[in-house]
């Protein structure tokens, strides 16, 4: 099983695509934007991310790089 571009395979919700603005790797959590612009910090402990990578983030987790599936 893997992950889609815009669904968690977890629990049937949708996740949402969220860019990476900047990554604090001593606590695993990052700054990511959404398409309306609005600012969220992200757990990214479960993925490989970079700043200007988009990751799929439901619950406040980015659950896969959509880099990596593309």
């Amino acid at each position: 099983m893997s992950c889609g571009a815009d669904h968690c395979i977890t629990c049937g919700d949708d996740g949402d695509p969220m860019r990476v603005l900047r990554i604090d790797a001593a606590r695993a959590l990052a700054l990511c934007v959404d398409d309306d612009g609005e600012h969220h910090t992200v757990e990214v402990g479960l993925v490989d991310a970079a700043v200007g990578d988009e990751v799929l983030v439901h619950a406040g987790v980015a659950l896969v790089n959509l880099r990596a599936v593309a």
